[in-house]
C-alpha cells in the first residue's frame, strides 16, 4: 500500500493543497486569501510539474493496475501541470478588476488538475471516470464563474448538460466492455480480446467510448458546445479550456485505445480517421465568418484536435509521438494567443471583437509582431514551429497508410489559413481607427505572449528537447 500511495503521491499533494485552500477561505475570508492562493496554486503545479518530469521511474502499476504511472503519463502531466499554471498567472488582473478572483477559482482549477492527472494515469475503466468526472465538474463551475452575466451562466449550463450526456455515452460504452469482458481493466480487456473474444457487443462499447471521449476534445459531431463555452466563459476559463483539459483528454484517449483496445487498431482507427476529417474541415471553415476572436479560437481548436487526431488514427508509436509533439505545440501557441487576448481592453473593458485590431501594428508594434508569429504558427505557415507539429502529424498518418487522410488536412489547413491571416492583414493593413485599444501594461501578459513566439521561432531548432520525450512517452504506451 504504501508503495502505491508514493505512486500517486504528486495527485495526493494537490488535492490535498485544495481541500487546504477551502477550508482558509472559508476561515479567513475569500477576499484575503484568493490572490496569495492563486500564486500558491501555480507555483505548486510548477513544482509538481517539476518532480513528474524528472522522475525516472519505468512503467509502474498501483492499486492493482488501477493507475498507471509510466513516461507517457509523466508527458502529458508536466504538458498540463504547466499550462494550468501559466493560466492562473495570466488571469490575476483580469479576475481581480471584474471582481472575479474569488478562493474558489484557485482551487477549482487545482482540482479540475487532479482529475486530469487521474485520467491519464489511468488503467481501468472505473479509474478513467472517476478522473474524468471530477475534471468536468470543477469545469462546468469554473464556466459559469460570472454570475451576473446570462452568457456564462448559459456556458455553463449547456457545458453541464451536453458534458453529461457526453458521460452517459461513455459509461454505457464502458458497462458494454465491461459486459464483454468481464473485467474493467485495460490489461485485462485487452488479454480477454486477444484470446479471439472481440464480439460485435465490445465494438459497440468502443465506438461509445470514443463517442464520450470525443465530446472532451470537441471533435466534430460532438463540438456544438465548444464556441458558446469559449464565448460566455470569462477569458482565462476559456484559455484553460483551451490548453490543459485538451491535453489530458487526448492522452486519455490514446491510453484507451492503445492499452485496452490495442487489439482493434484497424477497427477504431477508420473511426478516429473519420473525426479528424470532420473536425479539420468544420473547424476551418465554420471560423471564416466568425467576428468574436473567442468563437474564433473555439473552432481553431475544433480544426487542431482533427490535426492531433490524425496521429492517433495511425495507431502506432509515432502516432502517438506525433500527437504528443503537436498538443506540446498547440498548447504553447494557445497560451501566447490568450495572452493576446487578455491585452485587448478599451476604457478598462475587455474587447473580443476582430475588427478592433484594425491598425494595431501603429500602436502597438511589439505585440502585433508576436501575435503575427502565433498566427502564422497556428495557421502552420514554415518555418514556424506550428509547421512542424502538423509535418509530425502528416508523417505518422503516411506511415499508417492514410494518404487520403493527409491530402484532406492539407486541404482543410488552406482554407483554415484565411481566418488567421485576416488577424494579421487587420493588424497591418485595415482600416486606421482612431479609437485604438487600450496600452495594457500588463507585464505578465506580454511576457506570455512574447515567450510564446519566441518559442516558435527558435524551437525549430531542436524543440527543446519536447521530441525526445514525447518518442519516450510514446513508447511507453505502445510497447
Amino acid at each position: 500500500m504504501n508503495h502505491d500511495i508514493s505512486q500517486i503521491l504528486p495527485e495526493i499533494i494537490l488535492a490535498g493543497f485544495a481541500l487546504a485552500g477551502l477550508l482558509f477561505g472559508a476561515y479567513f475570508g475569500k477576499d484575503a486569501v484568493a490572490r496569495p492562493l492563486l500564486w500558491l496554486t501555480a507555483a505548486l503545479m510548477v513544482v509538481l510539474a517539476g518532480v513528474v518530469g524528472t522522475s525516472t521511474d519505468m512503467t509502474v502499476e498501483a492499486f492493482n493496475g488501477m493507475f498507471v504511472n509510466d513516461g507517457f503519463a509523466r508527458f502529458a502531466k508536466v504538458a498540463l501541470l504547466l499550462s494550468a499554471a501559466a493560466v492562473l498567472i495570466m488571469s490575476e488582473n483580469y479576475m481581480l478588476t471584474r471582481g472575479l478572483l474569488r478562493f474558489e477559482y484557485p482551487v477549482l482549477v487545482a482540482l479540475s488538475a487532479v482529475g486530469m492527472m487521474m485520467m491519464v494515469s489511468a488503467g481501468d475503466l472505473m479509474a478513467l471516470y472517476m478522473g474524468l468526472e471530477l475534471q468536468s465538474l470543477a469545469l462546468y463551475v469554473v464556466a459559469s464563474l460570472r454570475r451576473d452575466s446570462v452568457k456564462s451562466t448559459e456556458a455553463g449550463l449547456k457545458y453541464f448538460v451536453l458534458g453529461a450526456l457526453s458521460s452517459g455515452m461513455l459509461l454505457y460504452g464502458a458497462s458494454l466492455v465491461y459486459g464483454y469482458a468481464g473485467t474493467t481493466l485495460f490489461s485485462g480487456v485487452i488479454i480477454t480480446a486477444q484470446a479471439g473474444q472481440t464480439s460485435l457487443g465490445m465494438l459497440f462499447g468502443i465506438v461509445f467510448l470514443i463517442s464520450g471521449l470525443a465530446f472532451k476534445v470537441s471533435a466534430v459531431p460532438f463540438h456544438m458546445w465548444t464556441p458558446d463555452v469559449y464565448e460566455g466563459s470569462p477569458t482565462p476559463v476559456t484559455a484553460f479550456f483551451a490548453t490543459a483539459p485538451k491535453v489530458a483528454a487526448m492522452a486519455l484517449f490514446a491510453r484507451v485505445l492503445h492499452d485496452a483496445f490495442g487489439f482493434a487498431v484497424s477497427d477504431w482507427s477508420q473511426i478516429i480517421a473519420l473525426l479528424s476529417v470532420l473536425s479539420m474541415f468544420l473547424g476551418a471553415i465554420a471560423a471564416i465568418g466568425q467576428t468574436n476572436i473567442k468563437r474564433l479560437m473555439a473552432y481553431s481548436s475544433i480544426a487542431h484536435m482533427g490535426y492531433a487526431l490524425m496521429g492517433l488514427a495511425a495507431g502506432t508509436a509515432f502516432g502517438v509521438q506525433a500527437m504528443l509533439v503537436y498538443m506540446a505545440i498547440y498548447v504553447t501557441m494557445n497560451v501566447g494567443v490568450f495572452a493576446f487576448i487578455l491585452l485587448m481592453e478599451k476604457d478598462g473593458q475587455p474587447v473580443v471583437e476582430i475588427s478592433a485590431l484594425n491598425m494595431y501594428s501603429k500602436h502597438h508594434p511589439g505585440r502585433a509582431a508576436a501575435l503575427l508569429v502565433l498566427m502564422f504558427s497556428l495557421a502552420g505557415v514554415p518555418p514556424f514551429l506550428g509547421f512542424f507539429g502538423k509535418l509530425y502529424v502528416w508523417r505518422a498518418a503516411l506511415d499508417g497508410g492514410m494518404i487520403w487522410l493527409v491530402v484532406a488536412s492539407a486541404v482543410a489547413s488552406a482554407i483554415g489559413a484565411f481566418y488567421y491571416l485576416r488577424i494579421v492583414f487587420l493588424m497591418y493593413f485595415g482600416a486606421d481607427k482612431s479609437a485604438a485599444l487600450d496600452r495594457n501594461r500588463s507585464g505578465v501578459l506580454s511576457g506570455f505572449l512574447v515567450a510564446s513566439a519566441v518559442i516558435m521561432v527558435i524551437g525549430i531548432v531542436n524543440m527543446f528537447g519536447v521530441e525526445g520525450a514525447a518518442a519516450l512517452a510514446a513508447q511507453a504506451l505502445v510497447e
